[in-house]
């Protein structure tokens, strides 16, 4: 399951084999982290999922700042609660991968209500993350 962490929302991406590449499974909104990583355990168990990728937001130099460390932070502590391993990943460009895409799907990014915009690019953002992961791991998505 891939994780794009923000302080608002985590886009989740879940690897499927039946659907042969990964599909969002939308935008979860941020509560504490103790109940954002109890949402987070029940889905994994849900989905028998064998592996967090979470996305680091590195800056564009490749530097971490504070953000890094608030997804670490959170990472490790999802780690440790479900004991389901967690595997980093810079995720520079994600987001504005994803709304290119939306862009030219067609879909209307200005006619969204910002809230559910800002949501699906998050969820995308997550599938492009685990495509970039699995094509690296020569498991390319169809």
């Amino acid at each position: 399951m891939a994780l794009d962490v923000g302080k608002r929302r985590i886009g989740l991406a879940l690897a499927d084999p039946q659907a042969g590449a990964p599909v969002g499974l939308d935008a979860l909104r941020r509560g504490t982290m103790r109940e954002d990583i109890a949402k987070l355990e029940r889905m994994a168990r849900e989905r028998k999922v064998d592996l967090f990728l979470v996305g680091l937001p590195l800056h564009m130099r490749g530097e971490e700042g504070q953000m890094v460390v608030f997804v670490r932070t959170f990472g490790d502590k999802l780690q440790d609660s479900t004991g389901i391993p967690v595997v980093y990943q810079d995720e520079r460009l994600t987001s504005v991968e994803a709304e290119a895409r939306m862009k030219d799907s067609g879909m209307s990014l200005a006619g969204m209500l910002k809230q559910k915009r800002r949501g699906a690019v998050d969820e995308l953002a997550a599938v492009i993350l685990l495509e970039e992961y699995l094509r690296t791991m020569g498991a390319e998505p169809e």
